[in-house]
This record gives C-alpha cells, sequence and structure tokens, in this order.
C-alpha cells in the first residue's frame, strides 16, 4: 500500500494538495469512525480495567521520553533539537499503528491503542507544539479539546453504556469508512516519501534519532511492562505504537514555522524506510508472545 502512494504520487495521480485533502478527510473523518467502531462490543471489567492499564502505561512511556529528550540530543545544533524532540515525543502511531493493530490484533486491542494514545494526543498539541511555537494557551486547549479522535474514543466509551443500539445503516457506514483507515493511511505515508531524494538521507542524526525511536524505546517499554507482568496483549500494543516512525505532522509544523522542513522531511524518510525492517521483525515476535 505504502508502494502504491509512492507510485500513484509519482506518476502525477496525487498532488501535494490532493494529499494535505486526503490526509484531513483521514485525520477528521476515517480515523474517529475507526476508533468509535473499534467500541462496538460487550463491555467487560477487564476490559475497562485493562483500558485504564492502556493509559497508565501511555503515561509512562510520555514521561520516558520527557526524560530522554532531557540528554539524548544535547550536542545537537537548536533548530534541530527542536525537531528532534518533537519527534520524540510523538510518532505515526495513528497514521501506521492503528491499521497494523487492527490486522494483527483484533478489535479490542484498537481500544487499548485508542486510550493509550489519549496522553500522546495531549503531549502533542500542548509540550510538542510549544517547542515550535508560542501559541497561546487558550489556542492549545481549543486544539486539543476539538480534535475529532478524542472525542471518538469519549462517544465509544459512552456508546457502550447506552441503552439503544445504532440502526443498521448508520452502524454499517461508520464502520465502512472506518474500515478505510487500513488503507489509506498508507497510501500518504507513500506519498510523502517520494518527495525525498534518497541521496539527502545520508545524514547521522537520522540514523541516530531512528535507533532511539524505532528500537531504543520500544526496548524499554518490552522490558518494563513484562517486569511489571501487564496483560500480553496490552504489552504488545503498548510497545508496537512506540516502535512507530517520526510522525507526519512533524513536517507540517517545521514547514509552518520556520524550522529546517528538510532535516525533517528526510527524518520522516529514514525513520519510515527502517521501520518497514523493524516492525514486521517487532511485530512476528510480539505474535509469537501471544501464542
Amino acid at each position: 500500500m505504502i508502494i502504491t502512494g509512492y507510485a500513484i504520487t509519482k506518476a502525477g495521480m496525487l498532488s501535494p494538495k490532493a494529499r494535505t485533502e486526503l490526509t484531513n478527510i483521514v485525520v477528521y473523518i476515517v480515523m474517529p469512525c475507526n476508533i468509535f467502531s473499534a467500541f462496538k462490543k460487550e463491555i467487560t471489567p477487564d476490559l475497562l480495567w485493562q483500558s485504564m492499564i492502556a493509559l497508565l502505561c501511555a503515561l509512562g512511556m510520555q514521561l520516558l521520553v520527557y526524560l530522554l529528550n532531557k540528554v539524548i540530543y544535547m550536542r545537537i545544533p537548536q533548530d534541530r533539537q527542536i525537531i528532534l524532540k518533537y519527534a520524540t515525543i510523538t510518532n505515526n502511531a495513528a497514521f501506521m499503528g492503528f491499521p497494523i493493530i487492527g490486522a494483527v490484533f483484533g478489535t479490542t486491542a484498537v481500544i487499548y491503542a485508542s486510550v493509550f494514545l489519549i496522553p500522546t494526543r495531549i503531549v502533542m498539541w500542548t509540550m510538542g507544539l510549544s517547542l515550535f511555537t508560542r501559541l497561546e494557551k487558550k489556542k492549545r486547549i481549543i486544539t486539543l479539546v476539538t480534535h475529532p479522535c478524542i472525542w471518538s474514543v469519549f462517544l465509544g466509551f459512552a456508546y457502550i453504556f447506552a441503552p439503544f443500539e445504532l440502526p443498521g445503516f448508520l452502524s454499517g457506514a461508520i464502520s465502512a469508512v472506518g474500515d478505510m483507515a487500513h488503507v489509506l493511511p498508507m497510501l500518504i505515508v507513500g506519498s510523502i516519501l517520494c518527495g525525498v531524494k534518497a541521496r539527502d538521507v545520508l545524514d547521522i542524526h537520522c540514523f541516530y534519532y531512528s535507533f532511539i525511536r524505532l528500537a531504543a524505546i520500544p526496548a524499554i517499554m518490552f522490558g518494563a511492562l513484562t517486569l511489571l507482568g501487564v496483560d500480553p496483549l496490552l504489552t504488545s500494543v503498548a510497545v508496537l505504537l512506540s516502535a512507530m516512525p517520526m510522525a507526519l505532522t512533524s513536517a507540517l509544523l517545521a514547514e509552518k514555522y520556520g524550522h529546517d522542513a528538510l532535516f525533517t522531511s528526510k527524518l520522516i524518510f529514514v525513520s519510515t524506510m527502517l521501520s518497514f525492517v523493524t516492525l514486521p521483525v517487532i511485530t512476528e515476535v510480539l505474535t509469537r508472545l501471544q501464542r
């Protein structure tokens, strides 16, 4: 699917403007439908309990990356530090994580993933955004509380307890739109990669970041959650989400606020290409541990 996105962009079938519009559709329509659809299952005490643990795991990961950001980029130029710190705070879990987790681990895992990403989104649009700009607090809060992916989690949990069922045509439409989350994000990733030249990516900082984001953080998460005896499925979700490459929003923010957009694009390219190797390996290991 990523190769398809690359190919149709190369052929001129997907322009940058169309990609931006497609990204908006994915973020504001497809992903919320995908998240909401995952909650269409019977509530159990275990599901609620594991969702709470997922939230705690996510908070633990944010604390981990916050501490790492204090020390791991100290010798890197300031302009690059801003981009690298933001890219460590958040990653491409929403675009690449949901399709993989939904396909490999099922709908329960998607619920865990939705809850796990709540702290990430909060940090992303508050502390993360403040790295690029001094946007006033009120605007940051509005951006956060109006984000459709946040609301889809709340509505999903509310629907579990609702004393009614949605009409079949509406439920089916939401599910059908949500299923596009397995395809459209991958096409967008491929389209973005098409804009980066291979000769420009030989940058030691790109590989340094990729090691931290794709290997070190997932390894620390796996070790910590295993030692704590966290449920294997929840551990798999947390580790896989923490192993995703750089977030696409990094490039948008760097471009918007006058930072090094070329370096950001190189980071996205290198971390995403390397994730084609690391993600299948991590997924296979986690899948085997589920058996």
